[in-house]
């Protein structure tokens, strides 16, 4: 095999496209349109304030393993979940500044002159006892679970200008105001949908960590950026909350791409209604679902991926995802859903490795190709995956999620 021949092969190994990074850290930019990525990073840490700390060093281990592995993939317009929050944008700056402008293990840097983020639900207390243990406060009892404001929040980053008076939050979209909504039930009573008192109801938020409508000019063109990250379906008991919550979380880019739906969607300003008839987009993020494994309630991903007006008929893939499945073993070998899809490797026991992490894109955005970085045990990037150590930080090198892109034509 030539030295040529042999970087590409390693390149599609990982899931990457040709004229990408591959191991020997030889980069390009030629593709066939506009790379979009989201990527559960595992950027949250413990305490208020840690991933500033963390960022403002030249020193973490994680955070270089995570920059190198955009470095490497060079999306353009790139989400990342699990990434904390804080009020200033600090840790957004810091990781721009200190990790992805500083090349990371042979690759190039890279620069998004556009960034954002914005409060999450996480660790907000809702001054009621959601989880019903008797007692008020703790991160059960936030809107969204977090030990702290902002835990577990979102970044995005972006090549292309960023439409800010036309971007929307609905951070604070309470659950109850979705007609039809799956409110979890008290199974001990006769009346429905009662686990929640009528007073923390009132009060109670659909987003677990927020729902993002981030506009990208590119060109002419204007890609709307749909951005979120739905609870786990687990961690809950037979009212099954978080399960019920994560369908929810899910349907509602269902509705808001969906002009006859969104009526009853406002945004953090008061706006009204979802996206405009024709409109581009891209659903992104962990939604904690998978379409077919898992413990997610049944068709909550496919209330996206089979969506008429969103293109899941070519999802990404890697090799790294089969040669995981095969060599972890347990629930993977039962698994309904094909390991090539996967992008998270979660526990052998279970749930096993699913997909959970996604980019869909309206069908009025053509395709030009698509990958999950997930690199083989024979390849040199494996080093940014590995398998489960529970010697490091998290399990992980970097995360134990895997980044998806999709190139689109724009």
């Amino acid at each position: 095999m030539t030295a040529l021949v042999a970087m590409i092969a390693t390149g599609l190994a990982a899931g990457l496209a040709p004229g990408t990074a591959t191991a020997g850290g030889r980069q390009g930019d030629e593709r066939g349109g506009v790379r979009f990525a989201t990527f559960n990073a595992s950027l949250n840490r413990s305490v208020d304030g840690g991933l500033v700390a963390d960022l403002s060093t030249l020193g973490d281990r994680q955070a270089a393993n995570v920059a190198e592995v955009i470095q490497r993939v060079r999306p353009d317009v790139l989400l990342i979940n699990e990434f904390d929050h804080d009020a200033e944008g600090r840790a957004v700056e810091l990781f721009q500044r200190n990790y992805l402008s500083r090349g990371q293990g042979g690759a190039r840097p890279i620069h998004y002159p556009y960034r954002f983020s914005a409060p999450s639900n996480t660790g907000v207390p809702s001054g009621h006892d959601l989880n019903r243990d008797g007692t008020v406060g703790g991160p059960d009892d936030a809107y969204g679970f977090g030990l702290f404001p902002g835990q577990y929040g979102m970044a995005v980053y972006s090549r292309h200008p960023i439409d800010r008076r036309s971007l929307r939050t609905f951070q604070t979209f309470r659950w109850r105001d979705m007609p039809g909504a799956l409110l979890p039930d008290d199974p001990d009573t006769p009346e429905p949908a009662d686990w929640y008192s009528p007073e923390a109801l009132a009060d109670v938020r659909l987003s677990s960590k927020s729902h993002w409508d981030v506009p990208v000019r590119i060109g002419r063109q204007t890609v709307h950026l749909l951005a979120s990250h739905p609870t786990p379906p687990v961690f809950d008991g037979p009212e099954d909350r978080n399960g019920r919550r994560n369908h929810d979380e899910i349907r509602f880019w269902a509705d808001y791409v969906t002009p006859a739906r969104s009526g009853y969607i406002y945004d953090d300003r008061g706006r009204r209604g979802g996206l405009r008839p024709g409109a581009r987009f891209v659903i992104a993020g962990d939604l904690n679902s998978d379409p077919y494994d898992g413990d997610s309630i049944p068709g909550s991903a496919q209330q996206v991926t089979g969506h008429p007006l969103v293109d899941d008929r070519r999802p990404p893939t890697s090799a790294g995802g089969p040669a995981a499945s095969q060599r972890q073993g347990g629930a993977n070998l039962t698994h309904e859903g094909d390991p090539r899809y996967d992008t998270a490797d979660f526990a052998d026991g279970t749930p096993g490795n699913l997909r959970v992490d996604y980019l869909l894109p309206s069908r009025r955005l053509p395709t030009a190709g698509s990958g999950v970085f997930w690199p083989t045990p024979d390849d040199p990037l494996f080093r940014l995956v590995g398998d489960y150590d529970p010697a490091l930080p998290g399990g992980f090198p970097t995360s134990d999620h895997r980044l998806v892109w999709l190139d689109l034509r724009c």
